[in-house]
């Protein structure tokens, strides 16, 4: 016992930073990782509910794509939080901390639903859905160079400007949103009905879908490929490096919040005239935090965040589901959502470090 106690000690273990790993032994850690929580889960779910485990997770699937509407249910939600996380990693991966994406999509939301309201009668839908979408980039592009503008001028701190933002826009969203209502002042929505996404082979959201595949190609390309995304990675990295060699850190920053912002307009577009139809301060469900995680879990690489998109709305989606069905309290689905993704981040522990043994230690213990 006192040979193991020594093993375990902080001094007998070795925390070393791995070089960089093949990428599909780093996908294993992580399916790995997914087991595991899924075995925790199980347990939890027994000790507090009684309930099969195998059986809770066949309902998760059911809830998540047992039927067609479903599947392309999850597919839209994907497709938006793909967006919001495709829009967060240029300023991430320059290492200006954009926590303000939900303004961004709730004002390129809000100037969407503004085209719809006061141009819909007077414009031809085509029209009508063009000066939305430009409408809906110019002022995620604009809320988004804000925190950019006093960063670069004052030094401010981007994470908290960003932040507090983030409720200014909120509260507009609340305001417009009263004055809008079916009955001024009664807070339901309204719904907008000129402006709206046209259904694609007779699909509701697959125009969404695809075109937040184009944005995923494009951000791929643009971050690998062009200078300005080497530019992103080089002030990233260094910002004396970058000024050395003669890029213009506060261009750069400037360039790269006002995409950060747009893509974010386009998510608000996407979400009012593709998908609600109506605007509410609750729009973008949360989705802006969500897709830091998102982005960072994927290693700011668009193609993984399709797949870490994917998990995360499967797992909310058929979390919810578990409730529903089993009538348990909401915040179980929570819990479970809450482990699994738990471990997939506690994974990343391991795809960046490795832990060895001590061999002084070793010999010690003998």
């Amino acid at each position: 016992m006192n040979n193991l106690l020594t093993m375990l000690s902080p001094s007998a273990l070795h925390i070393a930073k791995r070089d960089d790993i093949v990428w599909w032994k780093a996908w294993i850690i992580r399916i790995v990782s997914v087991v595991f929580a899924l075995i925790v889960c199980g347990v939890i779910t027994i000790a507090l509910t009684k309930l099969n485990p195998v059986k809770m997770y066949m309902t998760m699937i059911e809830g998540a794509v047992g039927t067609p509407r479903l599947v392309w249910n999850l597919l839209q939600n994907t497709a938006i939080l793909l967006c919001i996380s495709l829009a967060v990693t240029p300023a991430f991966k320059m290492r200006f901390w954009n926590i303000g994406a939900e303004g961004q999509v709730l004002v390129g939301g809000l100037a969407t639903a503004t085209c719809m309201i006061f141009l819909g009668e007077s414009l031809p839908t085509p029209l009508l859905i063009l000066v939305m979408a430009i409408t809906s980039i110019a002022a995620g592009a604009l809320w988004g160079l804000v925190p950019a503008y006093f960063k670069t001028r004052f030094n401010s701190n981007e994470t908290l400007f960003t932040l507090m933002m983030n409720y200014i826009a909120i509260q507009i969203v609340a305001y417009f949103t009263l004055e809008w209502s079916v009955h001024k002042g009664s807070g339901t929505p309204r719904t907008l009905e000129f402006g709206q996404l046209p259904m694609l082979f007779g699909q509701k959201y697959l125009i969404n879908i695809l075109i937040v595949i184009v944005l995923t190609v494009i951000m791929y390309i643009y971050l690998k490929y062009s200078k300005q995304g080497y530019e992103i990675s080089v002030v990233g990295e260094s910002e004396n490096t970058a000024k050395y060699i003669g890029i213009n850190v506060k261009k750069v920053v400037l360039r790269t919040m006002a995409i950060s912002g747009a893509i974010c307009g386009i998510a608000g577009f996407l979400l009012v005239a593709g998908t609600d139809h109506s605007l509410k301060s609750e729009t973008a469900g949360g989705r802006g935090f969500t897709a830091i995680m998102v982005s960072w879990l994927a290693k700011f690489n668009p193609v993984f965040m399709i797949v870490t998109s994917l998990l995360i709305v499967f797992l909310e989606k058929g979390a919810s589901k578990i409730s529903e069905v089993y009538r348990l309290n909401p915040s179980f689905s929570d819990i479970i959502t809450g482990i699994i993704i738990f471990f997939i981040i506690g994974s990343e522990f391991f795809i960046n470090y490795t832990v060895k043994i001590n061999k002084t230690s070793k010999e010690g213990s003998k």
